[in-house]
């Protein structure tokens, strides 16, 4: 599906370099396929050297050369991008938004603004950066003008990377930003809580490391794989009377299940907050 297209970044930051070193990755685009740009000289010669793409400085060029356009901007910044690409448009081209609370209707909007008089279907996306190892979790939805041969491809897009679940509301997509759009982030904590507890307890810090790192992705691979709810897993591992048992507890004691969940609804109103910007 992918073979005969080519996929633009406007916007050549982490996550643009996470579904580009994704892509080429998994074999579904050769770097010949992928253009980006950026107004930052020093990411498109990074991107240019580390995955010999075609790179450029300019925003139309990606817009004339692509056939998915990705928006992976600052959310702050799309509204600038997408006035001055407005003009340049064609007939044909799909729009594939990563930028966190800017929704559909705002950004055919603004390129009706820049002079957009085409049609032009638009999809949203929040992935995360995980897609850089082809683990990525995405959430797509699509907006006005986009139908179901336009999810298709960007699913196709988006699979080559990681996981996809495609949602029909598309006010789910600032929550799907909070959970697993920053959720690595969490999970980072996480892990460096473990590492600095194995070495207050005298476990050489690579080790503790390895092991923290290792426990997580056991843990994930087990979740994903074994079927069973997470609840009954955690109570596998949680022996009455045991070690984990008393981990858990001390857990459960400094509100860590509430705090995990205050994280999410603080970027997912963060996320509303960029989509209706005062």
């Amino acid at each position: 599906m992918l073979t005969k297209k080519t996929i633009g970044f406007l916007g050549a930051g982490n996550l643009a370099e996470a579904l580009i070193k994704g892509l080429i990755a998994s074999n579904s685009v050769k770097p010949g396929q992928i253009v980006a740009s950026d107004r930052v000289s020093t990411r498109l010669a990074h991107l240019a050297q580390a995955y010999e793409i075609k790179v450029y400085n300019k925003n139309y060029e990606v817009i004339r050369n692509a056939d998915i356009i990705f928006l992976t901007v600052k959310p702050q910044d799309a509204r600038e991008v997408l006035l001055e690409i407005a003009p340049d448009i064609n007939e044909g081209k799909l729009l594939i938004s990563a930028a966190a609370g800017l929704n559909t209707t705002t950004i055919l909007d603004t390129l009706k603004n820049g002079g957009l008089d085409k049609f032009l279907p638009v999809v949203r996306a929040m992935p995360n950066t995980p897609a850089i190892v082809q683990e990525g979790a995405v959430g797509i939805c699509a907006g006005i003008g986009a139908g179901k041969a336009e999810i298709k491809l960007a699913r196709a897009v988006f699979e080559a990377v990681g996981k996809v679940v495609v949602l029909d509301d598309e006010a789910l997509l600032d929550a799907v930003t909070g959970l697993s759009g920053s959720g690595p982030a969490y999970a980072f904590l996480f892990m460096e809580a473990l590492v600095e507890a194995g070495v207050e307890l005298g476990i050489q810090e690579e080790n503790a490391k390895l092991l923290a790192i290792q426990t997580t992705l056991g843990a994930a691979k087990l979740a994903l794989e074994s079927g069973k709810d997470l609840s009954e897993l955690r109570r596998m591992v949680t022996s009455p009377g045991g070690t984990t048992m008393k981990g858990v507890e001390k857990l459960e004691e400094a509100g860590f299940k509430e705090a995990v969940k205050k994280a999410v609804k603080a970027a997912t109103k963060r996320a509303k907050e960029l989509s209706n910007p005062k």
